[in-house]
């Protein structure tokens, strides 16, 4: 068995881990769907079977029950290491004591969906799109969870999505043309549902395009079959954003069902969490970036943890993920640097967080530096409506240098 701690934890190589911890489990079950979720970790017990909790560790398991609930794939859990605490998989999935710990941030609610929300299980934010909450369950369950209000059923809320009435609001609601649906995860509903549910919106004429939003490929990759990706590719223009941390996530069998949605036509964007001890680092972002172009995914989003309840340990510095940007930047393919954002608290949207290359900007010139930090200038037009950014000091001697 490959492990973690056998020399290949870097990432930087797509491994298969299987069978992992299901050596004595036929291949033919552990390649069905299906029986990876029948088969999902959900108890103390089948943890402490296979690794060595630490105390932390353990009594977190004990209160998960409380907050969001254990499950993770068979699949994903050969990640996972057996004595390890630290590792960078270990720490998104694991549950901890310090989810009970009580920050004066934290949020239940930090995207502010709640308030935004005209009929229950659409979110309508943004002027021309909306966020479709179509299931509060998911394949497996990331301890950062910026829904861990609502899903997993064991939150402090519980989601009853509204779907008659749901479409009754996007029929209504011309400005619509773009519908993500979320959860939860739609992809572990069967082929006959998805395709009813994407049906459905393809009659409303104003809605453009569909975008689902999955972690299904990373936790479950057995369940892109052929089948799915044919009856996907009815629905087009249809786009998928996957979520990916750690390149260690990104295994044979990942890579194969990545590529299944992309030769079905369906493009593929990234979101990955800026975690603490996961990947607030530069290299392992570098080696995750270009694993992704490796499979076909473009990497769209960095996001700063959210101030979700109980998410204080894992979240690390803006000023960290600024300087991952600054390290991508000029340093590798602009198709491998996504962008950097914060979701303002409270239901603010997405803000897009960029190093300083604006030094200084008037109605006669910008100064900008680039990413070897030389500075240069550009004419501006002379238009005195135009709002300038801020005015920053720099040192006149870098302009002509």
């Amino acid at each position: 068995m490959i492990t973690p701690a056998s020399g290949k934890g870097d990432g930087k190589e797509f491994i298969s881990w299987a069978p992992g911890y299901w050596s004595d489990t036929p291949p033919e079950l552990r390649n069905d769907w299906k029986w990876q979720l029948k088969n999902r970790v959900t108890t103390l017990s089948q943890l402490e079977k296979h690794l060595q909790l630490n105390e932390e560790e353990r009594s977190g398991v004990l209160i998960s029950g409380d907050k969001l609930a254990l499950a993770i794939t068979p699949h994903f859990f050969n990640l996972v290491p057996r004595n390890n605490p630290e590792d960078p998989i270990r720490r998104q999935m694991i549950p901890r004591i310090e989810e009970t710990w009580a920050s004066p941030y934290d949020m239940a609610d930090p995207c502010g969906e709640d308030s935004h929300m005209p009929v229950p299980g659409l979110v309508h934010r943004y002027p021309d799109r909306v966020l479709f909450l179509v299931t509060d369950r998911c394949a497996s369950y990331c301890r950062y969870c910026t829904r861990s209000r609502v899903v997993s059923g064991v939150g402090e809320q519980e989601l009853h999505t509204n779907f008659e009435e749901a479409f009754r609001y996007l029929e209504q609601h011309t400005e619509v043309r773009d519908v993500l649906l979320s959860g939860g995860d739609a992809l572990i509903f069967s082929d006959d549902r998805i395709d009813k549910l994407l049906s459905r919106l393809r009659t409303i004429k104003h809605i453009e395009f569909l975008r689902i939003g999955t972690r299904v490929p990373i936790f479950l990759p057995q369940r892109i079959t052929p089948e799915l990706c044919a009856m996907l590719a009815k629905h087009h223009p249809l786009w998928i954003s996957v979520h990916v941390n750690h390149p260690r996530e990104l295994t044979i069998e990942v890579k194969q069902a990545l590529e299944r949605l992309a030769n079905a036509g369906i493009p593929l964007g990234n979101q990955s969490v800026l975690l603490a001890g996961v990947n607030d680092d530069l290299e392992t972002m570098k080696t995750l970036v270009h694993k992704l172009l490796m499979c076909r995914v473009r990497p769209y989003y960095i996001y700063q943890c959210d101030l979700i309840n109980g998410s204080s340990h894992l979240r690390t510095s803006v000023a960290k993920g600024i300087e991952i940007i600054e390290g991508l930047r000029g340093h590798t393919t602009g198709y491998a640097v996504p962008q950097y954002v914060i979701d303002a608290p409270g239901g603010g949207g997405k803000v897009p967080i960029n190093p300083g290359y604006v030094l200084y900007h008037d109605n006669e010139k910008i100064v900008i530096r680039n990413y070897e930090g030389k500075i240069f200038e550009y004419p501006e037009t002379g238009n005195e409506n135009v709002q300038f950014a801020p005015q920053r000091e720099y040192d006149d001697e870098y302009l002509y240098s």
